[in-house]
């Protein structure tokens, strides 16, 4: 059966409403704009989507201003594209240029632009980053000694973790794709074959299913199950008792799903499929408790007391879940340390995963919404028993 996209890109006023939300909470901060330069960020408020970002040579900026919509300052190899967007003030300098790579119009730009408080904003904090050289910054803010710089990391953080419908059609379009992928695997895998060969086949079916790209497909094996589940696809042939772990991140229109599914070939011992039942059962618990008001932690508690229970020996990961959406992961983090109280509207991953012999562990994942009753699946569920490929 061929699924049915959903359109490509936003209308108008799903920037506008994002450009509205932001700045409400830009006023509860007293913030007069924000400085945006990731591609995530510029993406969220532009809808400027461009593989351009691969290269690390030029800085892109945009301010979103306490009113109005935001305001672009990038090289001029992006304004015809970022002239295809919704926006309309679009400044531009010749890059690349060492000596002043745009800070100098970017200066300019922020003098031009209407002061209430006297700050301007930029992420500065948990999970982000510049994106732009930390000199460049510098010479920015003695350009700006009027202003404060504000740390508005969190308010990005919140604002991107509340999806719209548009954007999760995206992710639940990206999810089906993948799931329909998975359940085809054992077609095109087989014992004998590498860890490498696998992921390489997979790829491309994704692509012929109407995927855009691929770009996080990690894989692990090993009998009875596996360690290290971030360094592979290797050039480990797959033999009988092996467990196989497939763990993707795959973009439609630029938003990404990311789960993971586990595969035994030819057979499996009793300690492994005991391991997946528990990891499974894990994930059962996690969507039982997944509803508006719930923390993170809480979460990740109802999660891991299935896994103690099964005799997990610890979890190396460090947590059990993420946010999703325009990055591979996103915030909050399902972690006994995370009190993030979840919201309608938040997409998440659950991730239990449990070790159980030494250097021996498996890993589950689903990629669900978090609605005003509970939760709804954007993968299709994985298989209560272990799957096995002759």
């Amino acid at each position: 059966m061929t699924l049915q996209p959903p359109p490509r890109g936003f209308e108008t006023r799903e920037f506008e409403a994002r450009c509205e939300r932001a700045q409400a909470m830009m006023r509860a901060l007293q913030v007069d704009a924000l400085l945006l330069t990731t591609e995530p960020q510029v993406r969220y408020f532009s809808g400027f989507l461009t593989q351009f970002w691969q290269s690390p040579t030029r800085p892109w900026f945009m301010l979103l201003p306490l009113e109005g919509k935001p305001v672009a300052v990038i090289p001029t190899i992006g304004v015809e594209g970022m002239e295809n967007t919704w926006l309309e003030d679009i400044r531009s300098w010749s890059s690349p240029d060492p000596a002043d790579d745009g800070i100098t119009l970017l200066g300019t730009t922020i003098d031009e632009l209407p002061r209430r408080f006297g700050s301007i904003g930029a992420t500065l904090g948990v999970e982000s980053h510049l994106r732009m050289p930390a000199r460049d910054f510098e010479r920015l803010r003695n350009l700006t000694r009027g202003l404060a710089w504000i740390d508005c990391s969190e308010l990005m953080l919140r604002l991107c973790a509340l999806k719209s419908p548009a954007e999760v059609a995206k992710i639940r379009h990206a999810c089906l794709l993948v799931s329909d992928s998975f359940d085809a695997l054992p077609h095109f895998a087989a014992s004998g074959m590498s860890e490498r060969d696998i992921v390489r086949a997979m790829r491309i079916d994704l692509l012929q299913r109407g995927a855009d790209l691929s770009p996080y497909m990690v894989a692990a094996s090993g009998p009875d199950g596996y360690g290290d589940i971030i360094m592979g696809p290797r050039d480990r042939r797959l033999s009988a008792g092996d467990v196989l772990i497939i763990d993707t991140g795959t973009v439609y229109d630029g938003y990404f799903s990311d789960f993971d599914r586990n595969f035994a070939f030819v057979s499996a011992s009793k300690l492994a499929l005991e391991a997946y039942r528990t990891i499974h059962a894990s994930t059962d618990a996690g969507l039982a408790s997944v509803r508006p008001g719930t923390r993170a932690c809480d979460v990740w508690a109802a999660m891991w007391q299935v896994l103690e229970a099964g005799g997990a020996q610890g979890n190396s990961v460090g947590r059990m879940g993420h946010g999703l959406g325009s990055q591979l992961t996103e915030w909050p983090s399902l972690s006994p340390l995370d009190e993030t109280t979840l919201e309608a509207g938040m997409v998440i991953t659950l991730e239990p995963g449990m070790s159980y012999r030494e250097n021996t562990m498996m890993v589950h994942e689903e990629n669900l919404l978090v609605t005003e009753d509970g939760a709804e699946l954007l993968s299709r569920r994985a298989p209560p028993e272990l799957p096995i490929i002759d």
